[in-house]
């Protein structure tokens, strides 16, 4: 094994993760079966058990490729993001990473201790109270009873589970548990901190703590890796990321790069969708961007923004069919926020034979930092198509809404920007 370079903290080589799944069991049909089944079930228990890990021979649709042919290498210091689509191998990525789980195939090189949050109370005993867990993770990592006493009160102030301190974690909430597990993992001088997606169970403020508790450890010279679907958080924090898609690595580059091009792969999938009913449709949508820009969908909280909605003729239309149109803006948890559309003005599209593009020109643009999506509704001469779902997703950045020379920041889950006119 080739030693890696004093700067590379991490590196991975030709990584494989495949499980195998979905033993079909045989349908009991009679008493007798039911009886025969029962009897063989050890022996057909350890045979499938044997077989799960064993993948010699042809592949078949019971083995499924987690990651594949995973090749990367992180630096001293930087803050990686982890971006991809549910599904895509981001977390069984951390696990090896982590040591919870074995790689199939290939070669991972760590250097320094590893400190690690993946899911709910990771590396939690459930009995033991939260004080007694603080001390049992730094044990494992490897700390003196000295070192996790000069940290004690530090990871129990910014944990704020107080008084339940010397309570059992079964006990806790998920929240309280991510809280403390959370702050135990930052605390405790990991050369390498990796952070999955768990965050999300935290509330607003607590996430907030979060990221500058990781900004503060990256600042310190530390490594980060951080999986999220916050791409305002991943963009924010993050020097480098990677795109992960279906197992395999897709892309590694600069964080807003990689953010834009996963962005618009929902476009892409929507706009697909909608091109499928060309023959049958009156209308579809050729394209939806953001000023203009194909491809990189982020703008600023206060910038003025023009959306841009590209419309095609399908074969069965009109030159004197109608058209109407609405665009719906929701948050990341698919809450609608506010809907824009010319009929609020008394305003009509008109004919067919005169629309090709559509712009609609948002003034201050007003969502807060954050991750948000738009839907299209439209009709033809008031009949109603599908509604198309996602049809671009896009970043909201914090400018200087107020022209104040601060930028304002996502607090307490408000997601709106006002202006504001006040008097004494």
């Amino acid at each position: 094994m080739k030693t890696i370079d004093k700067d590379t903290v991490i590196s991975v080589k030709n990584l494989n993760k495949r499980y195998r799944i979905g033993l079909e069991e045989t349908k009991q049909e009679t008493f007798a079966m039911q009886i025969w089944h029962m009897l063989t079930a050890p022996f057909r228990n350890f045979k499938n058990l044997k077989s799960l890990s064993n993948f010699t021979g042809t592949e078949d649709e019971s083995i499924f490729w987690a990651l594949r042919d995973i090749n990367f290498e992180v630096k001293k210091g930087e803050v990686l993001g982890i971006i991809g689509h549910n599904g895509a191998g981001k977390s069984t990525l951390l696990k090896i990473l982590s040591r919870i789980t074995e790689p199939t195939e290939g070669e991972i090189q760590i250097k320094g201790r590893v400190s690690s949050l993946l899911e709910v109370g990771t590396g939690f005993h459930p009995d033991l109270t939260g004080r007694e867990n603080v001390y049992m993770n730094g044990t494992i990592l490897g700390m003196s009873k000295k070192e996790i006493d000069s940290k004690f009160k530090e990871i129990h102030e910014f944990s704020g589970i107080g008084k339940y301190i010397d309570t059992p974690v079964k006990r806790y909430s998920s929240g309280m548990k991510v809280r403390l597990a959370f702050s135990v993992a930052a605390h405790l001088d990991p050369e390498i901190l990796i952070i999955d997606e768990v965050l999300a169970v935290g509330d607003a403020e607590f996430q907030k703590k979060c990221l500058g508790k990781m900004e503060d450890v990256a600042g310190k010279g530390r490594t980060v890796l951080f999986v999220s679907h916050n791409m305002a958080a991943v963009q924010n924090l993050c020097t480098r990321a990677l795109l992960l898609n279906k197992g395999l690595l897709v892309e590694n580059g600069e964080t807003h790069l990689i953010i834009d091009n996963y962005l618009n792969s929902f476009k892409q999938n929507a706009i697909a969708n909608i091109n499928s009913n060309k023959k049958t449709s009156k209308v579809f949508i050729k394209d939806i961007s953001l000023n203009s820009r194909e491809k990189f969908n982020n703008v600023k909280s206060g910038d003025d923004v023009d959306l841009i909605i590209n419309i095609a003729k399908g074969d069965n239309y009109s030159e004197k069919d109608e058209l109407s149109i609405a665009i719906h803006f929701y948050d990341s948890q698919g809450k609608r926020l506010f809907v824009c559309s010319p009929s609020f003005y008394n305003k009509s599209l008109g004919c067919l034979s005169n629309v090709d593009i559509i712009k609609c020109k948002i003034e201050n643009f007003p969502l807060a930092e954050g991750n948000y999506s738009i839907n299209i509704w439209y009709s033809v001469n008031n009949e109603p198509y599908p509604e198309i779902d996602n049809a671009l997703s896009f970043s909201v950045y914090p400018g200087d809404f107020y022209k104040s020379g601060r930028l304002p920041k996502k607090d307490k889950g408000s997601l709106f920007l006002v202006k504001q006119n006040w008097t004494i």
